[in-house]
């Protein structure tokens, strides 16, 4: 039996939102942008006013500003949009419980089931367009296909205020002439790679050797013909299914350049307590410890680490994390954003065999006095009891990576 599956995108969600509660901005262009201040200065979303006029996702402020200068720029308010998130997904829970969402903004339902109460999809689709619009104020694009992947395509396709289906009869038509980076996926990096062997558009990705593909993208590469196929199997997943934690991380675009290696210790210092902190509010130990760079130029890299035994000590993930950055960093531009990651995480409880040769006495230690900084931290703030070498650089140390930075999103492969 085909299933029937809706993606939902919400048209420039943050500004959307703006425009609604402050009904004079609608006929300006507006962006909605990060605090300068703090180094975050970049645009989050902007309006269609702003965009024709090369306002574009990610664009520095000032940048920006030299594009489209009568731009209207506003701080984000992320508890206005987790409302309008929580109210939109209260209009798509009248029409099934099977709802993942993909950040605030988007989401996929699958409808198969709702058929015989609400109609077929594209009917699903279009009283979930029109209350979005009459109830929150805003608009949505909405694709309507047999699978996860065809249906966000299917939502970018048209923008703004739009449905499009796009099924087994007019898939090569709408899909095949595309740009293979509007499949999920399919990145900066694998767009060029994929660019070198003479692929541009998903037809010409969905019709290439399989073996070509592995060949050039690995395993990944089998993942994404079958996306360009429209074959994609994957579940949405239920709302009332909260998958199994498989990793904690944290990342934060520093306030200043990272210019050495001294501050790039004390970030992963910051970031591990914070990863480390949610790792025992799971009761979890990590096996595996990443680290994520990307420098001023934007390029970026994740390499990874297996730990000999299982740890949530701070002082571990950061050591092994800046281990990994020294072996594989040479400092060619300074380090705009840095992350780390705990992940293969177990039962904090689990047993596990010792080593005759690794100080497992002393990370116990470590451990104890990390459960112990938390108490402190819960009961008087973040702020109330910090590392020493945190106040060697007052712009860094008041970060908060904890409260301030952490995010959980909802992998695709995950589940």
């Amino acid at each position: 039996m085909a299933r029937s599956i809706l993606h939902v995108d919400q048209n420039c969600f943050y500004a959307s939102v703006e425009m609604q509660r402050n009904p004079e901005l609608r006929n300006r262009p507006l962006a909605v942008c990060g605090s300068q201040e703090d180094r975050h200065g970049i645009v989050l979303t902007a309006n269609y006013l702003a965009k024709p006029r090369g306002v574009k996702t990610g664009m520095a402020i000032w940048q920006a500003r030299q594009k489209c200068p009568e731009l209207v720029v506003l701080p984000p308010d992320m508890a206005e949009y987790i409302r309008f998130s929580r109210m939109a997904r209260e209009i798509y829970a009248d029409y099934t419980d099977q709802i993942e969402p993909f950040g605030l903004d988007e989401a996929w339902l699958d409808v198969t089931g709702s058929a015989s109460l609400y109609g077929n999809a594209m009917e699903i689709a279009q009283e979930i367009s029109r209350r979005i619009k009459f109830e929150l104020g805003i608009t949505a694009s909405i694709g309507v296909a047999d699978n996860k992947i065809t249906a966000k395509l299917g939502s970018d396709y048209k923008k703004p205020d739009a449905i499009t289906r796009i099924e087994k009869d007019n898939y090569k038509e709408i899909v095949y002439p595309l740009p293979v980076e509007d499949l999920l996926y399919v990145g900066p990096a694998t767009k060029e790679k994929l660019r070198r062997g003479g692929i541009k558009t998903i037809g010409e990705l969905a019709e290439a050797p399989v073996e070509f593909l592995l060949h050039r993208l690995g395993k990944m590469g089998v993942v994404l013909h079958t996306f360009a196929n429209g074959q994609d199997v994957s579940p949405v997943q239920n709302t009332e299914h909260i998958p199994t934690v498989k990793s904690v991380g944290n990342s934060a675009t520093t306030p200043r350049d990272l210019v050495n290696n001294e501050d790039v210790r004390l970030m992963l210092l910051l970031l591990a307590e914070s990863v480390c902190a949610r790792m025992r509010e799971l009761a979890s130990r990590c096996t595996v410890v990443e680290v994520y760079v990307r420098d001023t130029e934007l390029r970026a890299f994740i390499r990874q680490r297996k730990l000999a035994t299982p740890s949530c000590s701070s002082t571990e993930i950061a050591d092994t994390a800046y281990s990994l950055f020294l072996a594989n960093y040479h400092w060619e531009k300074s380090v705009r954003s840095i992350g780390v990651r705990g992940s293969g995480l177990v039962e904090a409880y689990e047993c596990v065999q010792l080593s005759l040769y690794q100080d497992d006495q002393r990370r116990q230690k470590w451990e104890r006095i990390d459960a112990t900084v938390d108490e402190v931290r819960n009961r008087y703030g973040y702020m109330s009891l910090q590392r020493a070498l945190i106040y060697t650089d007052p712009l860094l140390g008041r970060i908060n990576p904890k409260d301030d930075h952490t995010a959980h999103p909802v992998g695709f492969f995950a589940g």
